[in-house]
């Protein structure tokens, strides 16, 4: 076994994610597990600005069961990392309190800013040799980083307070959202777009990637796949009119009918209309008419950094 085991725990708004890898001597990452876990921690923290008891009690459940997996692989280093739930949460130490308790390990609550830094290291391990500037975009439950990355230049990025779940508790509450829902919606992505882009370097040319669940989701469906499968989803090219397709078939019925879409993940039914909703107006905006969908991301930037850092 190397000594350079590490692990990285990414906790999210609506979902956590563990990975466990291998560093090779390339500074590339060897993945030995990988799970992860729709908890909503974020529920309800848009309006309240307080994580719920319950939500923080799955959180801290799984954790502890990802601790004994951790043992399992003869874990050497782990980090893990919060965002914009946790971010936002007056309460948010009683949170890492529990966690750093009962499993003994320690959150690092990152910015938008190191999300969006730790993101992009984990999409460039995984691109494609061909692909050199990048423009990125991951999609949160609570949050929406863009990252525009030259090739060995230091990214820039932007974070939006605006993610699937910020999205769908703040403004659609019909099921499923009405036009008007949708269109104030479309309006409130345009203005904090708009905001994020304002003094962004030039981005002619750039490869347009997208990450997280709501991407990769999006991508499975596309592709109509009946389980998930990561070669299948990583560097695939989703089209814009895909994405139009998606949203369309997701807007006109309601949560319900949504369980069992082929490629859509059970427990996303809710969120998922909100995600296409978010990625079709930015991509309209920023005149994209492809992303290049990465499979990879935070979870394995944080564990890039991790070794960076010894």
């Amino acid at each position: 076994m190397t000594d350079q085991r590490l692990a990285g725990i990414d906790i999210g708004t609506l979902t956590c994610r563990l990975l466990i890898a291998d560093l090779l001597p390339a500074g590339r990452l060897n993945q030995l597990h990988s799970e992860r876990r729709i908890l909503r921690l974020g529920e309800g923290v848009d309006r309240s600005k307080r994580l719920k008891r319950e939500a923080m009690d799955r959180v801290v459940h799984c954790i502890k069961q990802w601790r004994e997996v951790m043992s399992r692989y003869q874990v050497q280093r782990c980090t893990a990392v919060a965002t914009s739930a946790v971010r936002d949460a007056l309460n948010r130490q009683e949170l890492l309190g529990r966690i750093r308790s009962e499993t003994g390990i320690d959150v690092e609550i990152l910015s938008g800013a190191q999300e969006a830094e730790r993101t992009i290291l984990g999409i460039r391990s995984g691109l494609p040799p061909a692909v050199a500037n990048v423009l990125a975009l991951d999609i949160g439950g609570g949050s929406t980083e863009f990252i525009v990355a030259p090739h060995g230049q230091r990214p820039v990025v932007r974070s939006i307070d605006m993610g699937v779940v910020r999205l769908s508790e703040r403004l659609l509450h019909h099921d499923p959202p009405t036009p008007d829902e949708i269109g104030q919606a479309r309006e409130w992505i345009r203005r904090d777009t708009a905001e994020a882009l304002a003094g962004m370097p030039q981005r002619d040319g750039f490869t347009f990637v997208g990450t997280a669940g709501t991407i990769t989701s999006l991508a499975a469906m596309g592709q109509q796949l009946p389980a998930y499968e990561p070669a299948r989803i990583h560097n695939y090219r989703l089209s814009l009119e895909t994405i139009a397709d998606l949203e369309q078939q997701l807007l006109s019925r309601p949560k319900a009918a949504r369980v069992g879409m082929p490629g859509l993940e059970r427990d996303r039914e809710d969120v998922i209309a909100s995600g296409a909703i978010i990625l079709r107006t930015i991509m309209e905006i920023l005149d994209e008419r492809q992303c290049l969908v990465s499979d990879v991301g935070l979870r394995e930037g944080v564990l890039l950094h991790l070794a960076r850092s010894q």
